[in-house]
């Protein structure tokens, strides 16, 4: 966008070039970011359920899932969101004492 500039006296000069970015190059807090809960040795199994189904609202099926893969991988990505809701996310895990990060998607 060219916008022209006045001096003092009145008399306009060249204008500026204002570049505008593409959509390409959005902050990274608009892309997903994956919430990631991580294998810990305090917390019972059937109780990783329970918060996966209490927090995301996943079934039976998916939260026993994704607890399994966190019981033999070590890790899982239980979520992905825009950053804002991935934080909120694993704040609300670290609250049921879970080990949870977030990380790019």
């Amino acid at each position: 966008m060219d916008l022209p500039h006045m001096r003092p006296d009145g008399a306009t000069i060249a204008p500026d070039r204002v570049d505008t970015p593409d959509t390409d190059e959005r902050p990274d807090i608009d892309k997903g970011w994956n919430v990631v809960v991580w294998n810990d040795p305090v917390n019972l199994m059937s109780f990783v359920v329970l918060v996966f189904r209490r927090v995301f609202g996943y079934s039976e099926e998916k939260a026993t899932r994704l607890m399994l893969e966190v019981h033999n991988q070590g890790r899982s990505i239980v979520n992905t969101a825009p950053r804002e809701k991935a934080e909120v996310d694993c704040y609300t895990l670290h609250r049921y004492s879970l080990w949870a990060t977030i990380e790019r998607a």
